[in-house]
């Protein structure tokens, strides 16, 4: 199978903890999306803002677009900035609820609280997300305490100094110094 230059398949096993909640928050989002236009009556009326129902109705199909958006896309990044936006409406949209002699407040104040807890998660993800993107920083790395030996440096001075050279290892006579028509000695 080729894939063009365009198309970036990722191996499952190098997903970060960032991708999978970003996969978790797609779901999430179409969860949400589907109850909001299939039941936006028993939703409004449940937190007091009755007369929404088409607002809370589209807020759904965003919610639906969005979600479907994270978990198709290659960088789910910028869909998820667009949660983040869409948490915003909804907080916004909550706090309207708050006005006047609404009965449904403690329900209202649940609602609320949930969609700034899932508003965190958005913004954890995100910024996750981005931080993953990020190429490591170049900079000085500290290797003064490292020597490369299993038992350091101290241990290796003389380690060396009773070793048998193994006959495959020493040069053979033909190629070793010659003077005046012999091997040099100790060479």
């Amino acid at each position: 199978m080729t894939h063009s230059p365009m198309t970036r398949t990722v191996d499952p096993r190098t997903r970060s903890a960032h991708d999978a909640l970003a996969r978790g928050l797609g779901w999430f989002s179409i969860g949400l999306g589907l109850a909001e236009i299939l039941a936006p009556r028993a939703l409004c009326r449940a937190l007091g803002l009755q007369g929404r129902e088409a607002l809370v109705q589209a807020y759904g199909a965003r919610e639906v677009a969005t979600g479907a958006a994270i978990l198709m896309s290659h960088d789910p990044t910028p869909w998820l900035w667009g949660r983040v936006a869409g948490d915003a409406l909804d907080l916004a949209t909550l706090a309207t609820g708050f006005e006047g002699d609404n009965p449904r407040t403690g329900t209202l104040a649940l609602a609320t609280v949930a969609v700034a807890g899932v508003t965190l998660a958005d913004i954890v993800c995100v910024q996750g997300l981005t931080a993953d993107k990020r190429p490591a920083q170049p900079g000085v790395y500290e290797y003064h305490n490292r020597s490369g030996y299993p038992h350091g440096l101290a241990a290796a001075h003389g380690a060396a100094s009773n070793l048998a050279v193994p006959r495959d290892f020493r040069i053979p006579d033909a190629l070793r110094p010659w003077r005046e028509g012999r091997p040099v000695a100790g060479s």
